[in-house]
């Protein structure tokens, strides 16, 4: 029997994460603190009482998300007993800190540098991204191919869910044919660009400089990262494979089947909402799931 802890990337954030840690442990309160000083501005206040829209800023969300999903990590204490990691996108930053290959503060530096690269890179090149429903990755694969604009697979969430990515006129022509190859539904996404496409290179570029600056160690545990569903413990192929990951498709379908494949049959969920729970149970229905919380 092994435990996997997998950790949720953006869109998983609500008002109020993280104020229990906050409120029920002088350590969580410390590192919460810590971080509004690394950046500069005050997350914690936004986290515990802003507003929806406040916690959507990307400067805001990626950050957040990740604190949630560490500090919680560290709240679980001699129970964080993992024997693989992953997370979804910017949950992988949050996988490399709870599994140790990662400072929390060059953790916490790293998120905040990609949330500013990704934005900039929005605002120099307009994009988005659809979820497709209902057909096959080699379908959507092929369909994709056939398009004259940029629009490629962004996220193989589960059997029967692939978001693609690219620019507004690519997702707009997949979209329609994709809907004509089969496919139950194309759902244009609320997101501010095309995320794990070409179009993010200018930010692979930025956060590239900043993940070489970092200092990367083995970690516990393998962690399965993004880029290529495989367990990796290396130092210098981890650091490699976080560089590639903004303009890489992430491979969480790939990366359930693994984990399962290597004995994984516990899946407990860090940070807040429970989305890869049920990612997971799309691909192996009788998965023991569960969200970490502390007593």
């Amino acid at each position: 029997m092994k435990k996997a802890y997998v950790f949720p990337g953006q869109g998983a954030q609500f008002v109020g994460m993280g104020k229990e840690l906050y409120d029920t442990n002088a350590e969580c309160k410390a590192m919460f603190e810590q971080a509004d000083k690394i950046l500069g501005f005050n997350i914690t206040n936004i986290m515990f009482s802003g507003t929806d829209e406040q916690l959507k800023q990307t400067n805001v969300t990626q950050p957040a998300i990740f604190l949630h999903s560490v500090i919680l990590a560290h709240a679980l204490g001699e129970e964080f007993k993992p024997d693989m990691v992953a997370g979804h996108s910017l949950g992988e930053f949050s996988a490399l800190v709870a599994a140790k290959a990662m400072s929390f503060e060059d953790g916490l530096r790293l998120v905040s540098a990609r949330a500013e690269a990704m934005q900039k890179a929005c605002e120099a090149t307009p994009g988005t991204m659809a979820a497709i429903i209902g057909l096959a990755d080699e379908k959507i694969e092929e369909v994709c191919a056939t398009i004259d604009e940029v629009v490629v697979p962004a996220n193989y969430n589960c059997p029967g869910q692939l978001v693609i990515s690219g620019s507004m006129e690519g997702i707009n022509k997949a979209c329609e044919a994709l809907k004509a190859a089969g496919a139950k539904r194309a759902l244009p996404l609320k997101v501010g660009g095309a995320f794990h496409s070409p179009l993010m290179e200018p930010a692979r570029v930025e956060l590239a400089e900043a993940i070489e600056r970092t200092v990367i160690q083995t970690p516990v545990c393998p962690v399965y990262q993004n880029v290529n569903a495989l367990p990796m413990t290396n130092p210098d192929e981890i650091k490699a494979n976080l560089i590639k990951q903004l303009t890489y498709p992430v491979k969480w379908t790939q990366i359930s089947k693994a984990m399962i494949a290597d004995g994984a049959d516990t899946f407990i969920e860090v940070g807040p909402g429970n989305v890869l729970q049920g990612l997971i149970k799309k691909v192996k229905a009788d998965a023991n799931l569960s969200s970490a919380s502390i007593q």
